[in-house]
């Protein structure tokens, strides 16, 4: 009995401990189940959000008893809605294109200045690179600077344009510049660099030559203290066109080589001259600067017919006078210092204006080189400045923005209207 009895407790053992093995797997079981639908639940709700909103738009549908057929129709319809959405969109932004470029393009037709019908701007049509023959040679019109004003305004690396002289004469620039190099053979060429210059450019056929034959064909005033009845414009002919050669070359090489190339202009009484008691002006004034020689321009104190270009920062130094100089020079960036964000300060604007006072009280033209030239507003900007300043002249490199066209309307609707010239 006792041992049947052990035996039949043995077996209801196994079968319990079989029983609760059975449902430790279910449970394990159960728990997986539950966890990837928690896992399913979490999923499905961070998209709730995106699937419930996305339905109000006809993309998905909320409803899950929707048939195939249905949902492939509201799909046309959402592509149509898309479709018409996305076509009077472009349409505006044609629109709106079309309207700009009109706007732009009517607005240049109204403000760009017209070209001008001048003897001047006939020549710079027709103008031809000095060649073996010499200097460019053009017909006379007696319509050589009809209605053209000439302006306080320095063409700067004048020699680069497309037009040396003459673009800077029918802009109405009474000043221009001319780089010189002194070559083993005594002749001027004319370039920013030795690598540049060309046997066929040099300061006679660029400059001299051509300035020979205006003043011939107009039969120019000769210097002197009184007014003049002739000049180079019609429109002021008391205003005489400046000159500045720039040496690059040993100045005092080049000096006596420059002095045998203006003679013909001092003989025919042309030059701006200093006769040791007064200062006759010519229709052409001679500046030196660069390596020009101060020394060299102080000696003859008698015929002095070519100026020196002063230091402005230092102009207020007693040698420098009217009798010996004549442009007071200076780089913006060196006299003001760094303008931010091409703005110039109200206190660089009056340090410019103390230095224009100087130069004036001297008797010079005050000058300053190296200023912005883009972006354009910024440029423009500056040059209003100094002008408002008083600037003796204005150095520029676009002759057409700087002289005909109106600085405040040079940048329109994020476009640049004032080209480079």
């Amino acid at each position: 009995m006792l041992s049947g009895s052990k035996s039949q407790n043995r077996f209801r053992d196994d079968e319990e401990e079989t029983s609760s093995q059975a449902s430790s797997a279910i449970s394990l079981e159960d728990a997986g189940l539950q966890r990837r639908k928690a896992d399913w639940h979490r999923r499905s709700t961070s998209r709730s959000f995106w699937g419930s909103n996305i339905g109000w738009f006809g993309l998905r549908s909320r409803y899950l008893g929707e048939s195939e057929a249905e949902r492939k129709a509201r799909r046309r319809r959402c592509c149509r809605w898309l479709g018409i959405v996305v076509g009077v969109m472009m349409v505006f932004g044609v629109v709106a294109g079309v309207v700009y470029i009109s706007f732009v393009t009517t607005l240049i037709r109204r403000l760009a200045p017209p070209s001008g019908h001048s003897g001047l701007q006939h020549i710079v049509q027709t103008w031809r690179e000095p060649d073996s023959d010499g200097a460019f040679k053009f017909d006379w019109r007696d319509d050589f600077s009809r209605d053209i004003v000439p302006k306080s305004c320095h063409s700067h690396n004048d020699y680069w344009r497309a037009v040396p002289l003459y673009a800077a004469l029918a802009a109405g620039c009474v000043s221009f510049e001319a780089d010189i190099w002194l070559t083993d053979d005594e002749e001027l060429l004319v370039g920013h660099s030795w690598r540049s210059t060309k046997p066929e450019r040099t300061l006679r056929t660029l400059y001299l030559d051509p300035l020979t034959n205006i003043f011939e064909s107009r039969n120019v005033s000769v210097a002197s203290s009184l007014e003049k009845e002739t000049g180079v414009f019609d429109a002021d002919p008391n205003n005489s066109t400046i000159l500045l050669i720039d040496f690059k070359s040993d100045g005092a090489d080049t000096w006596p080589v420059l002095l045998s190339q203006l003679s013909t202009f001092r003989e025919k009484n042309w030059l701006t001259y200093y006769d040791g008691e007064k200062l006759n002006q010519g229709p052409l004034t001679i500046v030196g600067t660069g390596n020009a020689p101060f020394d060299l321009i102080q000696q003859n104190s008698t015929d002095r017919y070519i100026f020196f270009d002063a230091p402005l920062l230092s102009v207020s130094e007693e040698q420098y006078d009217p009798t010996n100089s004549y442009y007071a020079s200076t780089n913006l960036k060196a006299a003001v210092g760094k303008m931010w964000f091409g703005h110039m300060s109200d206190e660089q604007v009056d340090t410019v204006k103390e230095q224009v006072k100087k130069a004036e009280e001297k008797g010079l033209k005050s000058r300053y080189w190296d200023t912005p030239a883009w972006p354009i507003a910024t440029r423009d900007a500056v040059w209003r400045r100094l002008v408002e300043s008083g600037v003796g002249m204005l150095n520029v490199d676009d002759l057409v923005g700087a002289t005909r066209w109106n600085w405040g309307w040079c940048v329109v609707a994020g476009i640049a209207l004032c080209g480079n010239s």
